[in-house]
């Protein structure tokens, strides 16, 4: 079974498409909300992603098919006053969890982050998901507090 995991171009008809049904499936799945992804977010994600500098995406194929994806973001850490990546989705595939799929997205997104010369890879899981916590632990992350006292960080959010 051959696993490829590289870096999205957002031009590249196949991997928007690939982009689009992953996220549409992640969508779908109670870890991302049971709801189809509007039209005009199929129709349009790609193109929106290429006209940021700061978004990527990495993409993991199996045997050549789709099987996950990492959207990321870089943002920049003022206490550090260095640059920082975002992983604001991470979707694996039902048939292709237990391949290790989502540790080689984050292998790629850390050695892009390296590249960057970033202080950290920040990411939001859900307190429920226990298995992608789990997975999150194995490749290092923890969550964040300054201070015990103050307790962790929280993601929280106000839509408009």
């Amino acid at each position: 079974m051959t696993i490829s995991t590289v870096k999205i171009d957002y031009t590249n008809t196949e991997q928007a498409n690939d982009l689009v049904f992953l996220l549409s499936s992640y969508a779908l799945d109670p870890m991302g909300g049971e709801a189809a992804l509007p039209n005009h977010v199929k129709d349009n994600l790609a193109r929106r992603l290429s006209e940021l500098p700061h978004a990527f995406s990495i993409i993991s194929y199996v045997a050549g098919k789709p099987a996950a994806l990492a959207n990321c973001f870089d943002a920049f850490s003022t206490f550090a006053c260095a640059p920082l990546i975002n992983v604001h989705d991470i979707i694996v595939l039902k048939e292709f969890r237990g391949l290790g799929l989502s540790q080689k997205l984050l292998d790629k997104i850390e050695e892009i982050a390296r590249e960057k010369e970033c202080c950290k890879i920040t990411l939001e899981v859900l307190s429920g998901n226990k298995v992608a916590q789990n997975s999150y632990r194995k490749f290092g992350f923890a969550p964040y507090s300054l201070d015990p006292e103050a307790g962790e960080a929280l993601f929280w959010q106000k839509k408009l």
